[in-house]
C-alpha cells in the first residue's frame, strides 16, 4: 500500500470533543461522522495507509492559546513516530514573541491559523505581527484560506502577506481558497513560498479541475490531506484517485512533500 501523510488534522481533547465537531459542522452546515479524536483521527488513516499526520488546533480566543499548544505537544510526544504538531497564536494574544517561544519549547513544528475563526483579515496589522515572529524562528505556518462569506482568508488578502514574507513558508489550506479554489490559483499560482493541501476540496471539484489546480500549483508543492475530522479517508481518497496523475506526482502528493516539509526521516 502506497505510504500516505495526511497533512491537515484538527485533533480534541476526547472531554470537549464532541462539542468541538458539534461547532464546525455548525458552522460549515456539514454532516460529520468522526469524532475529533487522535484515536478515530488514527483508526481512520489506516484504512487507506496513513503512516504519519500533521495536527493541530485553533484557538479562538487568547486564552485558549497555552492549552491547546500543552494538548498538540502532549500528543505528538505520546505518539512521536506518528504525529507532528502545529501550535496554534491568536492574533489578540499580548505576547505573541511568548506564545511562539513556549511552541518552540513545547517541540512543536509550525503554526496553523484560521482567519475566519479568528476574526483577523491576512493583509492587516495584526497578520503581519504574526508573520514577521513566525519568519523570525524559522517555522511554517499554514493558513485556513477561503470563504465566499466572510472577508478575511481570500486570495487577495493572503497575496499580500505572503508577499509581504518571501521567506516565509506558507501552507495555503483547501488550495488556498475553499469556495473560490479557481479565483486562488489564477491569483497565487507559481507564488515561490506557497504550498496547498487539497483537503475540503475534492468533494467540490471533477477530477479535471482538481487536475488542472494541481498542475497550476505544481505536484511538488500540493500535500493530500483530510481536513480530519470533516472527511473520512477512503472517500477522500477515491476521490483523489480519480485525479488523472503520473505516479511520480502521486507519490510527491500523498507522501514525499510533506515528509521533505516537515522534515521526517
Amino acid at each position: 500500500m502506497q505510504k500516505v501523510i495526511n497533512s491537515h488534522c484538527h485533533i480534541y481533547p476526547n472531554k470537549i470533543a464532541a462539542r468541538a465537531v458539534e461547532g464546525i459542522r455548525d458552522f460549515y452546515d456539514l454532516h460529520m461522522s468522526l469524532n475529533g479524536t487522535v484515536d478515530d483521527l488514527i483508526e481512520d488513516g489506516n484504512k487507506v495507509g496513513v503512516v504519519h499526520y500533521l495536527v493541530h488546533s485553533v484557538a479562538t480566543t487568547p486564552k485558549q492559546v497555552e492549552s491547546i499548544n500543552e494538548f498538540i505537544s502532549q500528543e505528538v510526544k505520546a505518539r512521536p513516530e506518528t504525529l507532528t504538531g502545529f501550535g496554534t497564536l491568536h492574533p489578540d494574544s499580548e505576547d505573541i514573541e511568548g506564545d511562539l517561544d513556549y511552541i518552540l519549547e513545547l517541540g512543536l513544528k509550525g503554526v496553523k491559523v484560521h482567519p475566519d475563526f479568528q476574526q483577523f483579515a491576512l493583509n492587516e496589522e495584526r497578520a503581519f505581527k504574526m508573520g514577521e515572529a513566525i519568519n523570525e524562528r524559522g517555522l511554517p505556518i499554514m493558513i485556513h484560506c477561503g470563504d465566499f462569506r466572510y472577508n478575511y482568508s481570500n486570495p487577495e488578502h493572503l497575496k499580500p502577506f505572503l508577499e509581504e514574507f518571501p521567506d516565509l513558508t506558507v501552507i495555503g489550506a483547501h488550495f488556498a481558497g475553499w469556495s473560490m479554489w479557481e479565483k486562488a490559483t489564477e491569483e497565487l499560482a507559481g507564488t515561490p513560498n506557497l504550498f496547498v493541501d487539497c483537503s475540503s476540496s475534492l468533494y467540490a471539484l471533477s477530477p479535471e479541475t482538481a487536475k488542472d489546480l494541481i498542475h497550476a500549483y505544481g505536484a511538488d508543492r500540493v500535500l493530500w490531506a483530510t481536513d480530519f475530522p470533516m472527511w473520512e479517508s477512503v472517500s477522500e481518497m477515491e476521490m483523489f484517485n480519480k485525479i488523472d496523475l503520473t505516479e511520480e506526482e502521486r507519490n510527491l502528493i500523498l507522501y514525499e512533500n510533506a515528509a521533505k516539509l516537515l522534515g521526517l526521516k
